[in-house]
């Protein structure tokens, strides 16, 4: 079994959950290998050349109606910090899908960053004498971050719903994924937040050393984040589904 993980903060109270959990240590360390951004997983996955993972919401779209999408994703209500888009010239991100077609269905006009980076960004426009970090685009480079836009907060404003950015998709072993993000759900209680999974110091702090933020800030920003899918944020994938099929907007493909 060929597990892919996005490798982002946003997603490490699932790594926590996962090295508790019983399974075996082959599957484990697979999750550990095939871990990257968003666009290259979508890749990995249409390519079937990992099994199952969290993608980008948008290539999981056939998985949405196929019911080969779990109940768990990464979703932001009001606010996110992390996906932001920059009042400059046009400009997608490499690193992602979900975020460059969200860019297009808000109408917003700018560069789009995802991410560590973007977190980092949004750190920096907060702690204006924060040093730099190597996360940030040689092409934004400047003292005083430009204004932005989070995406998670237009998309809450012209909707009044959260978003859901990546989603737990599989191709095959239905029962065991479909229990692993069962077991994770239960085991983060109830409510938004991960109150039942507690990120040790020693996990955190290399995260927050490599994206230059401060550990109160990262714990902060992970309050930004829930996993859950229930009825609100199935029915924001099937909008902004429908956004897309409105706007000619293709979902990543094989070819």
């Amino acid at each position: 079994m060929r597990f892919g993980k996005i490798e982002y903060l946003n997603l490490l109270p699932f790594d926590v959950f996962l090295k508790g959990y019983r399974t075996s240590n082959g599957f484990k360390s697979t999750c550990n290998y095939k871990r990257s951004y968003p666009a290259k997983l979508n890749k990995e996955f249409l390519f079937r050349r990992i099994d199952a993972g969290f993608i980008s919401s948008i290539a999981g779209m056939k998985a949405h109606y196929k019911a080969k999408a779990c109940k768990a994703g990464i979703t932001a209500y009001k606010e996110v910090w992390s996906v932001l888009v920059l009042e400059s010239s046009p400009a997608s991100d490499y690193q992602s899908a979900t975020s460059n077609a969200l860019c297009l269905v808000l109408d917003l006009k700018g560069a789009v960053l995802i991410g560590d980076r973007a977190l980092k960004y949004h750190y920096d426009s907060k702690h204006t004498n924060s040093k730099s970090s190597h996360f940030q685009n040689s092409t934004l480079k400047h003292n005083k971050p430009s204004k932005y836009y989070d995406m998670a907060k237009c998309w809450y404003d012209k909707t009044g719903l959260p978003f859901v950015f990546g989603r737990a998709c599989f191709h095959t072993n239905d029962t065991f994924y479909k229990n692993l993000i069962q077991d994770f759900n239960h085991k983060l209680g109830q409510g938004r937040r991960y109150k039942g999974v507690k990120i040790p110091h020693y996990i955190l702090m290399p995260y927050v050393k490599k994206i230059g933020i401060t550990k109160t800030f990262a714990l902060k920003y992970l309050e930004h984040i829930y996993y859950k899918i229930e009825a609100k944020e199935h029915h924001a994938l099937t909008l902004f589904y429908r956004y897309l099929r409105i706007k000619g907007i293709k979902a990543p493909k094989r070819f």
